[in-house]
């Protein structure tokens, strides 16, 4: 494998979702705002270690890191910057 191919498997990415779209379940919270969740991952790129970033138009609610996939579901934390609503989330992750 050459260099530039194993950086670009190495590299994390940002995936890019939109508040209304995105499916997910609250799996902590702190003053009614999510602060680690599980989401449905649409992208089969996606690997621990990549960003999840959930906008609401162009305004950021959450921006995290993605520790866990499993299953074609994804574990995200924001615990310090998250204004995304508890009650935003749509769909109970199954």
């Amino acid at each position: 494998m050459s260099n530039s191919q194993q950086n670009q498997t190495t590299q994390s990415q940002t995936l890019v979702e939109q508040v209304e779209q995105i499916r997910f379940e609250t799996l902590e919270e702190r003053n009614g705002f999510s602060t680690v969740i599980k989401f449905k991952i649409e992208n089969d790129d996606a690997r621990a270690g990549d960003i999840l970033l959930v906008l609401a138009g162009t305004e950021i609610q959450f921006h995290g890191f993605i520790g866990k996939i499993e299953d074609g579901w994804g574990i995200a934390m924001d615990r310090t910057g998250s204004v995304l609503s508890v009650k935003a989330a749509p769909v109970k992750a199954e």
